[in-house]
């Protein structure tokens, strides 16, 4: 068993802090938001993410003070937030304008934790998790650590909503590695965890993997809904052409990701594609291939918003999903709420529900409606929409309902 301090406890630092604790480990937190404490305490987490609720009722992490975490821990892990502001989250139109991301909820507590490494005079090995741009650990992280703090860079590759399961089953784990001697120590600590190969490069390096990762998803997203409009106008298939080119996994790598649908959403997909932008236009780049992704996931919306106003006649609209993917309670860079957006600037009153996000309300769906199905659901495909009603449905996958007077058009076939 080892000590391992986190640094962070939020949405992402408190599933992972989890995963560590079920393997065995001692696990002491720290976070400057007191809600945490109160998680913690209550045994109830607010969000939902598979495998940690259970966890959390099971679990025995030491929440405490950032002295604490350094005195105890063998190994630290940073995963402090680095934000963009609302407007580049992808739930509303792209501002004109490109911004990095937010780093000073990570310099401050980078700056607090080296402080007290320093202070309490011993060596620490530091790993950061958060996702930053190319360069940024050079310029603005190292310039405020100290000789004690053995810096590692470790982004993870997990998804809101997953986490935990995420964390401890990875493809691969990415590391950047700035001490040979810290990275060997934590690569044994991930041994405990799972045996996925490890993947060591330049911190450099690593930070644009992460990126480009991210980016990359957004890609075959945008891509596969580009398939999904032509095989509607045409009267293909979509799930038939992806479903085919998801067999070449030598080519074109794999089919994760590769099916019609909504736009990429999460905290991390739309946001990165921003700063990306931001920085292709700082590189001068000969094409900024990122704001033509995220610009394509507007367009693509616009599309579905047309769809809509084709179909409803007089019927009143509901949008179903709220959350930006199946199965959580997560809103951040929903692409539903984009949609939501882009057809109350026409002037059209849309009613949205969630079962994840509205937990208190109950669904009225007496009265016919077009129904568009925005978040893939488990439960909306029980429903028995109303006699008269339309389903817009871009994922294919509510059950035919023409029996009983409703129309479902599976968007893409």
């Amino acid at each position: 068993m080892s000590n391992i301090g986190f640094v962070g406890l939020g949405k992402l630092g408190l599933p992972c802090a989890l995963a560590v604790e079920s393997k065995g480990h001692r696990v002491w937190g720290y976070d400057i938001n007191p809600a945490v404490g109160e998680i913690l305490s209550t045994k109830h987490l607010p969000y939902r993410e598979i495998w940690a609720q259970k966890h959390l009722e099971e679990s025995d992490i030491t929440f405490t003070s950032l002295a604490e975490v350094v005195e105890n821990s063998e190994i630290i892990f940073v995963p402090i937030q680095t934000p963009h502001d609302a407007r580049f989250e992808g739930t509303s139109r792209i501002p004109e304008e490109r911004v990095d991301f937010d780093y000073s909820f990570l310099k401050s507590g980078i700056e607090d934790l080296a402080k007290e490494v320093e202070k309490q005079g011993e060596d620490k090995v530091v790993i950061i998790i958060s996702t930053v741009l190319p360069g940024t650990i050079e310029r603005e992280i190292k310039p405020l650590l100290n000789d004690k703090v053995k810096l590692c860079y470790n982004p993870f590759f997990i998804a809101m909503g997953t986490t935990m399961r995420d964390f401890l089953n990875p493809e691969y784990v990415l590391f950047g590695v700035d001490n040979e001697a810290a990275a060997e120590k934590a690569e044994k600590f991930y041994r405990t965890l799972h045996d996925r190969p490890f993947y060591k490069t330049a911190i450099k390096n690593a930070e644009l993997i992460k990126v480009a990762y991210n980016t990359f998803i957004g890609m075959k997203i945008a891509y596969a809904n580009t398939m999904m409009e032509i095989c509607h106008k045409i009267g293909a298939d979509v799930d038939e052409v992806t479903g085919a080119m998801s067999l070449a996994t030598e080519r074109l790598i794999s089919g994760k990701y590769l099916s019609g649908g909504m736009g990429d959403g999460g905290g991390c997909h739309p946001r990165d594609n921003i700063a990306m932008s931001w920085l292709a236009k700082k590189l001068d780049l000969s094409y900024d291939f990122f704001e033509s992704l995220m610009m394509g996931r507007e367009q693509q919306t616009e599309w579905l918003a047309d769809l809509i106003e084709e179909h409803k006649g007089d019927l009143p609209v509901m949008i179903l999903g709220k959350a930006f993917k199946e199965e959580t309670n997560l809103t951040v860079g929903s692409p539903s709420i984009l949609l939501k957006n882009i057809l109350d600037e026409r002037g059209m009153a849309v009613d949205m529900y969630d079962p994840h996000v509205d937990k208190d309300l109950e669904l009225d769906i007496t009265e016919p409606r077009l129904f568009f199905i925005g978040t893939k659901h488990s439960e909306f495909n029980n429903y028995e929409f109303p006699k008269g009603s339309v389903v817009l449905d871009p994922w294919r996958y509510i059950s035919d309902q023409s029996d009983w007077g409703v129309e479902v058009i599976r968007i893409g076939e």
